[in-house]
Order: structure tokens, then C-alpha cells, then sequence
């Protein structure tokens, strides 16, 4: 997307290892009531953090990953992974003390069927970065800010967004005039005085403590996260029905999905959304806009199995219709 080529963005958060295990439904196992897949294919995709810097990549800008592996496999080809997508690894810190996140999908896929989930198995450290660490992880993202037009936050709650971090990037952003975006995961506290903060409908619900039941109250309840939170936008994503948001003025929309589509997996669409906002807003397009392409890009992500990408061409089009 032109408006996007050039357009620079550090991503900070928890870096994860999606790992995918294909396999072929062939029988009732005799061990348990189960089914036996027979292996087929694995695959490596970049996941938490990495998968809105993939997205920044995709869509023609440039993006430079902070965070923290492992000194292990999946440490290594998940930095391998992130390279092949064209993302800067330089900031990402090894932490020979804890390991890279990983998360295994078994995945049962046919020749008439379409791919389904089975387990997944989760290995996480969620114990806040500390010392050298978060030292080294703060000093990149000090050296950084000067050399990019955002910094974007993506909390996966796995102890690298912290407060120290959170305040850093805060002070460097005023020194530079850097805007802050922020996908906050529920803590939205965590990010006062950022840019644009991004939550979805239950967190804020959690956040405001009632139910945001009609576009009245979404109107005042967002009106009155943003004077908290002392932001410039807060966007809520509301799944099918859209985008709402409001500005620092007091001004409230909502952006419905122009065309629905059927959800074939929901992972990496909030992926893909801050993504685009961010992106959007380091090019100054119009929030309206700008919520309209985020809208388009998390319609294609759920069409797609896994933590799936959102690609320049797929928004060529939405663009052009925008501008007449």
C-alpha cells in the first residue's frame, strides 16, 4: 500500500513460537476415545508480539521487533522466521533464564475436510522481565525511537510490558514526538498518556465495570475511558459489529463490517487491526478511514487458518474505494 511504504514502527510485547502439527484423521486410536492423526506437514508462525510486526512488514513499512527468547530451538526459528519475513530482529533480547514461549496447535486436515484444531499445549513463562534483561530490552527501545514513526505496545501478558518499559517508552516518545499505539490486552491502566489505545468490548466491559449495551452508552462509556486514560483515541473492536471509536475532542463513531465473513479462525485478527491503525496513523489517513481498512483486515485474517497475515494487496482495493 503506497501510503504505508517508508512508514517505520518498533513493536514491544511477548514474542511467541505458534507451532503447528498437520496430521490426517486415519482411525479411533485403541488407547483412548480419540482419533489418530497420521503426521504430515509442520509449520512455524510467528506469533504475540511478532505477528503485528509481520503485519507492519506486509503491508509495505518497516518494523523492528523488541522483546525476549529463549536460548533454545524455538528461540532460534522464530528469529530465523521473523528475518525470512523481513522484520528487524536486532532487538530482541535472549534470556538464557527463561524459555521462548511456545504454543503447539495439533491440526487435523483432510482431503474433504476442513483443517480443525485438536489441543493445544501451552509452554509460558508469565514472571516479569527484571534486571539485565529489561535493561538491555529499555536501552533498544531508547536507541530506536529516534529511527521510527511509532512505537506500538501488543501485551500478551507474558511479563515484558511493564511498567519501567511502559514509562521509558513514554519518556522517549515526548523527547521525540513519537506516538505511542497500544494493543492493550484488558490492562488498560498500564498505558495512561498513550496515543491511541486499542481493547476489545470485554475488557473495556472489565475495565468500566458495566455492560456497553447500546451505541448511546458506548458514546459516554468511551468518551469517558479516553479522558481516563488521558488519550488521544480508543478504539474498541467489536468483532462482527465493527470498530467504535472516539477522540480526545469527545467524537464518537462506529464502523460496522462492510461485508461479514465466516469466521474460519479468529487468530491474529486483533493482530492485524493494530497493525493497520498504526500504520494509518503514522500516515495521517483520517481515523474513519482508517477504521474502515482495519475492519477490512481482521475479515481476511478470519478466513484464513492460524496466525495469518494481512498483505498490501489484500487492502489495495478497500483503499481505492475509499478514495472514490
Amino acid at each position: 500500500m503506497p501510503l504505508f511504504e517508508g512508514k517505520s514502527v518498533v513493536v514491544v510485547g511477548d514474542l511467541y513460537h505458534d507451532e503447528y502439527i498437520m496430521g490426517k484423521p486415519s482411525r479411533i486410536s485403541r488407547e483412548a476415545p480419540i482419533v489418530v492423526l497420521e503426521y504430515r506437514s509442520r509449520r512455524i508462525v510467528p506469533g504475540g508480539a511478532t505477528a503485528p510486526a509481520c503485519n507492519v512488514v506486509a503491508l509495505g513499512g518497516k518494523a523492528y521487533q523488541l522483546g525476549v527468547i529463549g536460548d533454545d530451538s524455538p528461540g532460534s526459528e522464530l528469529l530465523e522466521a521473523l528475518s525470512s519475513r523481513g522484520v528487524d530482529i536486532a532487538g530482541c533480547v535472549v534470556d538464557a533464564a527463561r524459555p521462548t514461549t511456545n504454543k503447539l496447535r495439533v491440526i487435523a486436515e483432510g482431503d474433504h475436510i476442513f483443517p480443525q484444531q485438536v489441543a493445544r499445549i501451552d509452554h509460558a513463562v508469565r514472571t516479569p522481565i527484571s534486571g539485565e534483561v529489561e535493561r538491555q530490552l529499555i536501552d533498544y527501545l531508547r536507541r530506536i525511537t529516534p529511527k521510527v514513526d511509532a512505537i506500538l505496545f501488543s501485551d500478551y501478558k507474558c511479563g515484558v510490558v511493564q511498567e519501567r518499559v511502559i514509562s521509558a517508552a513514554l519518556e522517549v516518545a515526548v523527547e521525540y514526538n513519537t506516538p505511542i499505539i497500544v494493543d492493550s490486552q484488558g490492562d488498560l491502566s498500564s498505558f495512561r498518556r498513550c496515543t491511541l489505545i486499542k481493547c476489545n468490548l470485554q475488557e473495556a466491559e472489565a475495565y468500566l465495570g458495566f455492560t456497553l449495551e447500546n451505541e448511546s452508552i458506548f458514546a459516554e462509556a468511551m468518551k469517558r475511558l479516553c479522558s481516563e486514560l488521558q488519550a488521544q483515541v480508543v478504539v474498541i473492536t467489536r468483532g462482527a459489529d465493527g470498530i467504535s471509536v472516539v477522540d480526545a475532542s469527545g467524537q464518537y463513531f462506529h464502523t460496522p463490517v462492510a461485508a461479514p465473513s465466516e469466521v474460519f479462525d479468529v487468530t491474529g485478527a486483533g493482530d492485524a487491526v493494530i497493525a493497520v491503525l498504526a500504520l494509518a496513523w503514522v500516515a495521517k489517513i483520517p481515523l474513519q478511514d482508517a477504521t474502515h481498512l482495519a475492519n477490512s483486515a481482521g475479515q481476511v485474517v478470519i478466513q484464513k487458518l492460524g496466525n495469518a497475515t494481512i498483505y498490501r494487496r489484500d487492502l489495495d482495493e478497500e483503499l481505492g474505494k475509499l478514495r472514490g
